[in-house]
This record gives structure tokens, sequence and C-alpha cells, in this order.
């Protein structure tokens, strides 16, 4: 993974007609959930006996998101799902950032003595990539390749799009129609953290109960 696989996890939620997030709520647990997986590929995080989280190894990553999250990690022992729900508008608005340093979207500075905002207006400067990312992860679902053959970035983001039901990538009748891929795709995160992959086969559930009912159709 050239970059961490939070930022592909933006794209994937990004709606260029919009040009901002479908959901932004539901882009904070899909990009925490994709730095944690991230984490665990890399054999930085692991989860112990009793299904805890914890640093497996403290080496620092080079991506500020990721190392960031190291450090909150080496904290408490808290078990995935708990990571995923928390910090994730930090996680976002970091992302956010990055990606803005990358030159991949542009973000107005923020006024100093302004009022504050909930967020920044967003701009993909090219949505192509995005688009293109889009494109690959559902044709991923509802294709017939082997579930092996995908890279483990790839199989996680449709793993996420799916469990986070992310609309925009996949619909209701996508994830009905491919549920067992879903599950095959989901699988390959229990090959580095069993708890992480129930966790994410999870995900909305954890967004309505975050959210106090938010939907997700």
């Amino acid at each position: 993974m050239s970059r961490g696989l939070h930022l592909a996890a933006y794209l994937l939620a990004f709606d260029t007609r919009a040009q901002s997030l479908q959901d932004r709520t539901r882009a904070g647990y899909l990009l925490r959930a994709a730095a944690l997986a991230d984490l665990a590929h890399r054999g930085a995080a692991a989860e112990n006996a009793a299904g805890r989280v914890e640093v497996a190894s403290a080496e620092p990553t080079g991506d500020g998101v990721l190392d960031a999250l190291l450090a909150e990690l080496a904290g408490r022992p808290r078990t995935w799902k708990s990571w995923i729900r928390r910090g994730r508008e930090d996680t976002l608005e970091a992302a956010e950032e990055q990606l803005a340093a990358l030159g991949v979207m542009t973000m107005p500075d923020r006024e100093p003595y302004g009022p504050v905002a909930p967020h920044r207006t967003v701009a993909m400067d090219d949505p192509r990539e995005a688009l293109d990312l889009q494109v690959r992860i559902a044709e991923l679902v509802r294709g017939h390749a082997p579930v092996a053959a995908a890279s483990f970035a790839d199989a996680t983001l449709a793993a996420l799009a799916a469990h986070g039901h992310l609309r925009l990538v996949l619909s209701r009748q996508d994830r009905k129609a491919h549920a067992e891929r879903i599950t095959a795709l989901t699988d390959r995160l229990a090959d580095h953290a069993p708890g992480l992959a129930r966790a994410v086969a999870g995900l909305n559930l954890t967004m309505i109960a975050g959210q106090g009912g938010m939907g997700g159709g």
C-alpha cells in the first residue's frame, strides 16, 4: 500500500458529483476501521487472547495518521469495536489534511476568528482516482474473480463498503445478491485479526447504536 488504507477509504466514501463525503459520520467509522486494518496487516497491531488490541510493533509507519493511532493503542487495552468508535472525527480530519498535502484535494484555510464550522468544505481536484476506486471495489464484489486474488487493501475496502452500507459503491440489492462473496472478502481480515473482521461485519449496527438510530439502507 503506497498510501495508508484510511486514505483509500476516504476516496471510496467521497461523492465526486456533490464534491463532499456522502455521509461524514459514516466515513469516520470507515476510515477508523481502515486504519486499524492497515496496522493489523503491517503487523503493528494484534489482538490478545482476551480479544483486546495491543501494539505488536511500535516501529513508526511513516504515516502520521497511523502513527497517531498506534500511539493511542498503546494506552488502555480495548476491543477493535471500541477503537473504531473512538477518535473517528480526529482521524477523518487528519486524513483530509493528508489528502490536501498530497494535492488530491483542496480545503480553504480555517478562519482563525470566524465561527467554528463542523467541517471544512473540500473539493477533489481530479475525481478520477476516487471514481476508479469505487468502480473497482464494486466490481470486486459483483464479479467472479477469485477472492484470494484480490489485494488485502481491496478486500478490506470491499468489506467496509458492504458492511458500512456505503450506498455510493454498493446498493442494498448488491449486498443481498453477493452476500457469500462479501463474507469471503471479510474473511481476508480474519487472517490478521479475527476480532477486527467481526467488528467490521457488525459495522452498520455499531454505527446505528453510536448515532442513536442512524439509518444506512
